[in-house]
């Protein structure tokens, strides 16, 4: 592993998803991605993938978090912030989007969260 590049995880709990879901987030036409210091300590980069029952069935849902995985894979090593989890939503478009596109939509969120991001919204149930 080069010094530039971080170690990818995994995140699996629920839980682990709704601590990512209050911190920064950046929104692009294809991906939503949510980001959040890390409560372990690590100094890699773990990664979750999600898709609602609205963008499609069961299909179109793998579909959409495989080509995410498959992104993240690519961007977040050396795009990631260490210590930081990240939280890819999909939308709608995620499945059926040119690549190029999905991929230009992921580098530039992932940009954005790198320089701050979006402040995390306010929830009512937190």
């Amino acid at each position: 592993m080069t010094d530039n590049l971080l170690e990818l995880g995994s995140l699996t709990k629920r839980s682990e998803f709704l601590h990512v879901r209050n911190g920064r987030y950046a929104a692009r036409g294809t991906v939503v991605i949510q980001m959040r210091p890390c409560e372990s300590a690590g100094s890699g980069v773990r990664a979750g993938f999600t898709a609602t029952k609205k963008i499609g069935g069961a299909v179109v849902r793998n579909r959409a978090k495989r080509r995410l995985r498959a992104l993240a894979r690519a961007f977040l090593p050396a795009l990631g912030v260490a210590g930081h989890d990240y939280v890819f939503i999909a939308r709608m478009e995620t499945a059926s989007a040119p690549h190029e596109r999905l991929m230009h939509d992921v580098q530039k969120a992932l940009e954005k969260l790198r320089a701050g991001g979006h402040k995390p919204r306010e929830t009512r149930n937190s």
